[in-house]
C-alpha cells in the first residue's frame, strides 16, 4: 500500500469517527446531480441525454424552465421544453443551471440560525465557481464547465461536517473564533481531519469524477510531483486562485479571521500577471447578479470579513513578499486596528469617522478633518471631523478654493505626497493664519490613483512638533482608507444595480419580495388597506416577433414609465419578470385600487394608439389583476397568487381589462 493509500485510509477512518453515519450513506448531493456529473464526463453524451436526465425531476424541470424564461436571458419567445432550452442556450448553460439549482435546493437551509451561514457559504461557492470558469476560459482550458463544477464543490466538506457531523461546523466556528492558526490546522485539531479531506472522502465514496475530487482535496495546497493528482495541478491552481480572490473580495465561506493563502506555485501555472482580472471580475459580478435574481434571495452583506482580509493582505501575503515586508516595516509602530478599521464597513459615513478616531488614538492629534474635493467648484470642504464636536463656525475656515492654496500644498497634491505645512516657508503664512495653527499635516487620499480628498491633522493647542516619521506611519492607513472608500462607492453602485431591473429601471423581483415581506409585518389595520396588482402586457410576443426585440424592449420601458408617472411615492412598483409588472398600494380600498389600475390601463391604451404605426398596428394594452388584503392570507405569497389569478381572469375575459379579487 502506497503512502497516499495509507493517508486516504486514515481520512476515511477519521470521517467515519466524526460523522453520525457512514460517508457512503449521506445524501448530501441529490442523486440526479451525481448522475449529471458523471454524464457530462462521457464524451458520447448528447442533448437528448441531458434533457432526459433533467426531466426525471419535475420540480427541477419547472425551475430550469422558469429561469430560462426569465428577463436575464431576454429570449424572444417562451421555452416550454428542456430539450428546446438546451438547443437554444447550449449544453453548458443548461447544465450549469441544473447543477446550481440541485445544489442550492439540497445544501442551503434558509432557516438555519447557526454560526455557519449557509447563504454566505453559497455566495462564496458561486463566486469561486464563476471566477474559476472565467479564468479557465481565458486560459483556453479544454473543459471550463468541469472547473466551474469543481469550484462549486470545492468546500463541500464544510457542508458535510455542518449537516452530518457529531459536532457541527458551526460548533467549530464558535469554538475557534479567536484562534489565529490557519483554518485547516484548526479543523484538523477539532474534527480529526480538515474540510478538504472530508470533501475528498465524500467525493471518493460517491464516485465523483477524479478531476473534481482532486480539486476538492488540494484546493488549498497544490499536490507534489509524486502525488497521483499532480497531473491536475493547473486545474487546482485555478480554483486555489479563485478561492483566494473571493476572500480578498470579502466573499469568504465563513466568518473566521484566517483566510486562505495563495499557494506559491499558483502563478507558475496561471501566469497571473497576464490575466485581465478587471474583465474577469466584471463578468463574475454580472453572473452573480443574475443568480440573485434567479433564486430571489438577498445574499448576506459582504463587509464582515474586510478587516481580517486587509490584515492578511498586509502581513501574510505570500505572492508578493517584497511589498508585504515593506508595509510591515512602515507599520510596526502602529496598531493593526488602524490598518483594518477602514474595511470594517462598506458605508462611507461609517468608514471615515471610525478611521479618524483610530488615527487620533494612535497619534494623539487634536483635530482631524476629511476635506473633500469638489472638482466642479474646485474647492475643499470639511465633511468629517474628529472629535465630532469641533466648533462648526471654526470649520468654515477649512472651506477654501483650491486655487487659493499655497504652492507648497498644490505641488504636494500634484505629486500625491503628504506634507507638513509650517512657518519654515513664508508661502504658508496665510493658510496657517486662516486655519489658526502654527503647523499642520496634509495627506492626499487616493482612490484608484485619483485624488478624492485630503486628510488634515494638527496639534493646535499643545503645538507638539509633527515629524516625517509620523507621515510615513500614517500613509498605509490612508492608503487603506482610499481602498475602502473605493469599495464603498462600488458597493453602493452594485447595491443599486442589484435592486433595479436593468432594462426598465424599476425595482426587480427580489425587491418586490423584500417590500412585500416588510408590508406583511405591518399592523392588521394597516394591512387591511393594502392591495397587490399584476400588470401583464397583452400579446407581448407579437411585438418581439413582428417588430423586433428592440420594439419589445421599448414597450416594456413605456409601461414602466407610465407606472412611474401615475404612482404615488408611498406605493411600490416593480418588474416581476418577462412582460409582468407588479404594484403594491398602501392606504387604499377597492375603489382606490381600481381607480389606480384603470388610470394605468387607460394611459397604456392611449399611448399604444399613438404608437400604433410603429408597432405595425398591434394594440398596446394590458390585463390587470388586483388582490385586496384579507385576514385569511397567512403570507404575502398567497396574496400574490390571488392577484396573479385575477390577472389571468382578465386575460380570459378578453384582455385590456381589470379584475379584482
Amino acid at each position: 500500500m502506497t503512502d497516499f493509500s495509507h493517508h486516504v485510509l486514515a481520512i476515511n477512518q477519521a470521517a467515519d469517527a466524526i460523522l453520525k453515519h457512514k460517508v457512503n450513506s449521506l445524501q448530501v448531493i441529490p442523486a440526479v446531480a451525481i448522475k449529471l456529473l458523471r454524464l457530462t464526463q462521457d464524451e458520447s453524451t448528447n442533448v437528448g441525454d441531458l434533457s432526459l436526465l433533467i426531466e426525471t425531476e419535475p420540480t427541477l424541470t419547472a425551475k430550469i424552465l422558469r429561469n430560462v424564461n426569465s428577463a436575464a436571458f431576454a429570449l424572444s419567445h417562451k421555452i416550454t421544453s428542456i430539450k428546446r432550452a438546451v438547443n437554444i442556450l447550449g449544453f453548458s448553460a443548461v447544465r450549469q443551471l441544473a447543477l446550481n439549482q440541485l445544489f442550492y435546493n439540497k445544501l442551503i437551509d434558509h432557516k438555519s440560525k447557526q454560526q455557519f451561514d449557509q447563504l454566505f457559504f453559497w455566495q462564496h461557492c458561486l463566486f469561486v465557481a464563476s471566477l474559476s470558469r472565467a479564468i479557465a476560459t481565458s486560459l483556453k482550458h479544454p473543459d471550463p464547465d468541469l472547473i466551474y463544477t469543481a469550484g462549486l464543490m470545492h468546500d463541500i466538506g464544510k457542508i458535510v461536517l455542518e449537516t452530518h457531523g457529531k459536532v457541527s461546523y458551526s460548533d467549530f466556528i464558535l469554538a475557534c473564533k479567536n484562534d489565529e492558526q490557519p483554518t485547516l490546522l484548526g479543523e484538523h485539531d477539532f474534527f480529526g481531519l480538515n474540510h478538504a479531506e472530508m470533501g475528498y472522502a465524500f467525493c471518493q465514496q460517491w464516485d465523483i469524477p477524479e478531476q473534481i475530487s482532486a480539486i476538492v482535496y488540494c484546493h488549498h495546497e497544490l499536490p507534489g510531483d509524486n502525488s497521483p493528482f499532480a497531473i491536475y495541478k493547473r486545474d487546482i491552481a485555478i480554483v486555489n486562485f479563485a478561492n483566494y480572490i473571493a476572500w480578498l473580495q470579502g466573499i469568504g465561506s465563513i466568518a473566521l479571521n484566517n483566510p486562505p493563502e495563495l499557494h506559491s506555485e499558483t502563478s507558475k501555472y496561471l501566469a497571473i500577471e497576464k490575466l485581465d482580472l478587471e474583465t474577469l471580475l466584471s463578468h463574475v459580478d454580472q453572473e452573480m447578479q443574475h443568480t440573485r435574481e434567479f433564486y430571489g434571495i438577498h445574499f448576506p452583506n459582504i463587509n464582515r470579513l474586510r478587516a481580517a482580509l486587509v490584515q492578511t493582505t498586509l502581513l501574510l501575503s505570500t505572492h508578493n513578499k517584497r511589498n508585504s515586508n515593506a508595509v510591515k516595516t512602515r507599520t510596526d509602530s502602529i496598531s493593526i486596528t488602524s490598518l483594518t478599521t477602514p474595511h470594517k464597513s462598506l458605508i462611507s459615513s461609517e468608514i471615515v469617522p471610525w478611521t479618524l478616531a483610530v488615527i487620533q488614538e494612535d497619534f494623539a492629534f487634536e483635530r482631524l478633518l476629511m476635506l473633500d474635493i469638489n472638482p466642479k467648484q474646485r474647492s475643499l470642504a470639511a465633511t468629517y471631523t474628529w472629535p465630532e464636536t469641533l466648533d462648526k463656525n471654526s470649520l468654515q475656515a477649512f472651506n477654501i478654493k483650491i486655487d487659493e492654496l499655497p504652492s507648497t500644498i498644490l505641488n504636494s497634491l500634484r505629486e500625491r505626497n503628504a506634507i507638513i505645512i509650517n512657518t519654515n516657508n513664508n508661502k504658508n503664512c496665510s493658510i496657517l493664519k486662516q486655519f489658526g495653527v502654527e503647523e499642520f499635516l496634509i495627506i492626499p487620499v487616493l482612490s484608484h490613483n485619483r485624488l478624492v480628498a485630503l486628510l488634515y491633522a494638527d496639534k493646535h493647542t499643545t503645538n507638539t512638533a509633527l515629524t516625517n516619521n509620523c507621515m510615513d506611519q500614517i500613509h498605509p492607513i490612508i492608503h487603506e482608507l482610499g481602498v475602502a472608500l473605493a469599495n464603498a462607492k462600488r458597493f453602493e453602485l452594485e447595491k443599486k444595480r442589484a435592486e433595479l431591473d436593468s432594462l426598465t429601471g424599476l425595482l426587480n423581483k427580489r425587491m418586490v419580495t423584500d417590500f412585500l415581506t416588510q408590508t406583511f409585518e405591518l399592523e392588521a389595520e394597516q394591512l387591511s388597506k393594502v392591495a397587490v396588482g399584476f400588470i401583464d402586457i397583452d400579446f407581448f410576443k407579437k411585438f418581439n416577433d413582428t417588430c423586433g426585440h428592440q420594439a419589445g424592449d421599448d414597450v416594456l420601458k413605456i409601461v414602466a414609465q407610465i407606472m412611474r408617472t401615475l404612482t404615488r411615492p408611498s406605493d411600490f412598483i416593480g418588474r416581476y419578470g418577462g412582460e409582468e409588472f407588479v404594484f403594491v398600494l398602501r392606504n387604499t380600498n377597492k375603489q382606490g385600487a381600481y381607480s389606480y389600475a384603470e388610470r394605468i390601463r387607460q394611459e397604456i391604451e392611449r399611448k399604444g394608439i399613438i404608437l400604433s404605426q410603429r408597432f405595425h398596428e398591434h394594440a398596446l394594452t394590458v390585463s390587470i389583476g388586483v388582490s385586496l388584503y384579507r385576514p385569511d392570507f397567512a403570507t404575502f405569497q398567497e396574496m400574490v397568487e390571488v392577484a396573479d389569478s385575477a390577472m389571468y381572469d382578465a386575460k380570459h375575459d378578453g384582455r385590456n381589462c381589470i379584475k379584482i379579487k
